[in-house]
């Protein structure tokens, strides 16, 4: 086997949850051509025929699972429809979520709830459905050739492990997430690895409004040290490499694809508190 047959996923199956578009569609494409059939979900069915046309024409299959995957009973019953689907189940993509910055004063108690919800929970309530039917995929023990291990991947971000004002709920969900991911993986293993990918500043819908104004987007650009905004293909790359047999050796790990960031790369412009919130002005 040679170095770049590692990353190969011939016949593997595949879920990817926030799959419409950026992140999630670049990765589950990438899966295919790694060799993968794919399960896709997302709300918009629109957006799914077209990252499913691209997985098709890799010559790979692509279910098509149009869903809320804020309600953890439709992102739970995706595991048993790719199984259903192509009878056997290898990798789980935890990539739906995600919450917008907001103010410390700002950020109720439901609000906090719900990031969590949307990051942690849909991929605790995957991941649970998935194992039972990842160790059912299992192949033959004596075969050395068979690839026995199963692959998760969260999707996390670089406010999981640093700080900036206006990302409390988004950063702490994140956080919750990696270390959910790590708690996984040691009782998952040796037959599932859980891994993660702590995500820089990519160009997906959530930055488009960035594109659209100059400043704003130099201003990401000088604030990260590889002086660009990342492509949703610099994250699938890493997908591919933590699903595959050349991450075999890796679990309970988080790659930093972040351009190098140590901080967060945009001033969201929230100012300091003042008398009138009863904290001291600074």
């Amino acid at each position: 086997m040679s170095i770049l047959d590692r990353f190969l996923l011939t016949d593997h199956v595949a879920v990817v949850t926030g799959a419409g578009r950026g992140i999630g569609a670049a990765t589950a494409v990438a899966l295919a051509e790694a060799g993968a059939d794919v399960v896709i979900s997302a709300r918009t069915e629109d957006q799914l025929e077209q990252v499913a046309e691209r997985i098709r024409a890799t010559g790979r299959r692509a279910l098509v699972v149009p869903a809320n995957l804020a309600h953890t009973d439709a992102v739970a019953a995706l595991a048993q429809a790719g199984y259903d689907e192509f009878g056997r189940l290898d990798v789980v993509i935890n990539n739906v979520g995600g919450t917008i910055p907001n103010a410390f004063l700002d950020t109720d108690v439901a609000y906090l709830d719900e990031a969590f919800h949307f990051n942690v929970s849909t991929a605790h309530a995957l991941t649970r459905a998935a194992v039972p039917l990842m160790l059912a995929s299992l192949g033959d023990p004596d075969d050395p050739a068979d690839q026995r291990q199963k692959s998760v991947v969260s999707i996390s971000s670089t406010m999981g492990r640093t700080a900036g004002r206006g990302y409390l709920a988004y950063g702490t969900a994140k956080a919750a997430l990696a270390h959910w991911s790590r708690l996984a993986a040691t009782d998952l293993a040796p037959r599932i690895r859980v891994n993660g990918i702590y995500v820089g500043s990519v160009m997906t819908s959530a930055l488009e409004f960035v594109a659209g104004v100059p400043e704003m987007k130099h201003q990401m650009e000088e604030g990260t040290p590889l002086g660009r905004i990342g492509e949703p293909e610099d994250i699938a790359a890493a997908a591919v490499y933590l699903s595959s047999p050349a991450g075999k050796y890796v679990t309970g790990k988080f790659l930093e694809v972040d351009g190098g960031l140590q901080g967060p790369n945009l001033d969201l412009g929230l100012p300091d508190l003042g008398p009138s919130t009863g904290a001291a002005g600074q």
